[in-house]
């Protein structure tokens, strides 16, 4: 990342040095748990001409958010070289599902029977294509699988479809699973109180468990490792926003989450572009994504778009939330997200 200055916190409480600051700014944030409302991370300016936010899921730890920085120079580079936002949000998400840290790509949850990895991903672009897929198995880049059903007539493909599509488009096969998957898998089923056994109505009985996280008083944190994903704005004002994730844990077989439903996970238009990350089913009742989106395009600016976002959850549900608009971007969330910005 020596094309850069890397700094860390927000840039409130870290000013860029213009005289020594190369054009390419990349800044590095993490923020704390924050109660009782998101703040905000929020930049703008006349000279800039691209803008890549990524973000490593909302509850990761903060010293994942170098990840996201090599994330973010990918999707520069892209973009110094002439490149599209939709090119570029592809690139910085495939380099975090590439990160075994994160539960995307290699890496991902193993779901509570212990075998199984079912894995959604999606890309959009500001002039309307969606691609999706959901509960596709056994490939290492599932965005890049998303991102093909931008040359077909669908929109997303599901389950066993999904990964036959990639295998004839050469996608090779791929074990996901890592040691550190397989450590969190473990104790995940420890805080359940059960192993896994592969059998799936065993899985059905520990599903109840979910309640667990509404009440959890333990000292660390529930075990989540979210959604990874990227907003990007380019040189010709065009925006895209990409996601992918292994889903939890916590759930049974052919659970499909926010990311791979437009206006959910993800959603991007000729005003901006907006990706979430938190606990899916919630952020899917409340087509998040699209609702900020919206906001953006009443004229609400960026920061007041992202802290609305958050500010639609209860506390007891972490959620974070990235914007890139026409005036600004920003970043919101109500616990840990280790996140990256590269102003161009």
């Amino acid at each position: 990342m020596s094309s850069a200055a890397v700094r860390a916190g927000t840039p409130a409480t870290c000013p860029v040095d213009k005289a020594a600051a190369p054009r390419r700014r990349l800044e590095v944030h993490a923020p704390g748990r924050l109660r009782g409302g998101a703040r905000p991370w929020y930049a703008q300016g006349s000279d800039v001409k691209y803008v890549i936010l990524t973000h490593g899921g909302v509850t990761s730890p903060q010293s994942y958010a170098d990840g996201c920085a090599r994330a973010a120079e990918d999707a520069a580079g892209l973009l110094d070289a002439s490149g599209e936002a939709l090119g570029a949000a592809i690139a910085a998400t495939a380099r975090l599902e590439d990160d075994p840290r994160f539960n995307a790509g290699t890496g991902s949850n193993l779901r509570l029977d212990g075998q199984t990895i079912e894995m959604d991903a999606a890309v959009m672009a500001s002039d309307g294509r969606f691609g999706a897929v959901a509960c596709v198995e056994r490939v290492k880049n599932p965005v890049l699988v998303a991102a093909k059903l931008l040359e077909t007539p669908h929109l997303l493909l599901a389950g066993a479809g999904a990964t036959a599509f990639a295998r004839r488009l050469g996608f090779a096969d791929h074990d996901p699973a890592t040691g550190e998957a397989r450590e969190r898998h473990a104790r995940a089923l420890d805080a359940l109180g059960g192993g896994a056994d592969g059998d799936h109505a065993n899985d059905a009985a520990r599903f109840h468990a979910l309640t667990a996280r509404r009440f959890w008083n333990f000292e660390a944190e529930p075990i989540e490792c979210d959604t990874v994903g990227a907003v990007v704005r380019d040189t010709h004002g065009r925006f895209a926003a990409a996601a992918s994730t292994g889903g939890s844990t916590y759930t049974l077989r052919g659970r499909v989450g926010d990311v791979p439903l437009m206006g959910a996970g993800i959603y991007a238009g000729p005003h901006g572009a907006v990706a979430t990350t938190g606990l899916g089913e919630e952020i899917a009742r409340r087509s998040l994504a699209r609702t900020v989106y919206d906001w953006l395009a009443d004229g609400v600016a960026p920061a007041r778009a992202a802290q609305r976002g958050v500010a639609m959850f209860p506390d007891v549900i972490a959620v974070g939330v990235l914007v890139v608009g026409r005036t600004g971007q920003a970043i919101a969330s109500n616990r840990n997200m280790p996140t990256a910005q590269i102003v161009g």
